[in-house]
Order: structure tokens, then sequence, then C-alpha cells
């Protein structure tokens, strides 16, 4: 199987303030666009609201990954992952990591990284599903024997297991 094929995003994320004794700001995953040139950069503001733009964030598609690819792209809605973390010195989140895969992103949250989720555009919805259509093949069905037809054996071994 060939190898992984990537593509490049762009990640907005958005400072919303917020009435709470606890904090006065939330951020949220505002979207993922196709890539834009140049460096992080703040592309909206006004005093209730900052929206930063982070271009060049890799997707790729591995072989090992199609079945998460797979289920993404046969959702009703297909979308991409985004870990964030927080930058030590200022506190504020940035795009770590994006996948395509449903499984990988379970993978990170199980991992304790912070993942959200924002619509796939359609032309990176399209890219992943040729992808999947050409890759992914699932995994036969076994067929399990019937319970009766196990032997005596099979019967023995379960009752002394409980």
């Amino acid at each position: 199987m060939a190898g992984p094929i990537s593509r490049k995003l762009a990640v907005l994320l958005e400072r919303q303030a917020v009435e709470s004794r606890w904090e006065s700001h939330r951020w949220i995953l505002a979207g993922v666009v196709p890539d834009e040139a140049g460096g992080p950069r703040v592309v909206a503001e006004d005093e209730r609201m900052l929206r930063r733009l982070f271009p060049g964030v890799e997707v790729s598609l591995y072989p090992d990954e199609a079945e998460g690819y797979f289920l993404n792209v046969s959702s009703g809605e297909p979308s991409v992952f985004v870990a964030l973390r927080e930058d030590g010195a200022s506190g504020e989140p940035y795009p770590y990591q994006a996948t395509l895969s449903y499984n990988e992103a379970a993978r990170w949250m199980d991992g304790s990284e912070k993942v959200e989720r924002a619509p796939a555009w359609p032309e990176l919805t399209r890219w992943m599903g040729e992808w999947v259509a050409e890759h992914y093949r699932p995994e036969p069905k076994r067929r399990q024997r019937p319970r009766s037809f196990e032997g005596k054996e099979g019967r023995l071994r379960e009752e002394g297991s409980e």
C-alpha cells in the first residue's frame, strides 16, 4: 500500500468574552479552512472577541488509519479533529496537530489531549472520500460458530472460567 499523503490547512481559534467569576474569556475552535500563506495572525478583533488564524497545520492520510477516515467520511458531518495545547508562557491555545481519523482523535482524547472538531469543507471531504474509496477495505466479518456446535470442551472451559 502507498505511503501517506498530506494537505495543509489553517485553524481558526476564537477567544470569546464570558461572564464568569472564574474566567474572563474562553477559547473555541472556530473553524478549519484551506491553508493560507504566512504565519499565525489576528484576523478579527473587537472588545468581545479575538480570532486568530494558524496556517500550515498538516493532515495526512495513512494506510493504517483507513477505517478511521472511512468512519469520518461516511458520517453525517465529516470533520477535522484538532488537538489544542496551551503555550506555557502566555497560556493561550495553539493547534498542536490535526487528523481526519475518528480513531486517531479518540486515541488522542484517551491520552488526555484536548481535541475539538470542526466541519471539513467540501473539497477536503472529497479528497478524503476518494482516498478511502481507493484504499479502505473492511476486514471480512468472521462467522462465529453457534454455541451448540462447540462441543463439550468449549463449554467446560467457559464454565470453569466463571
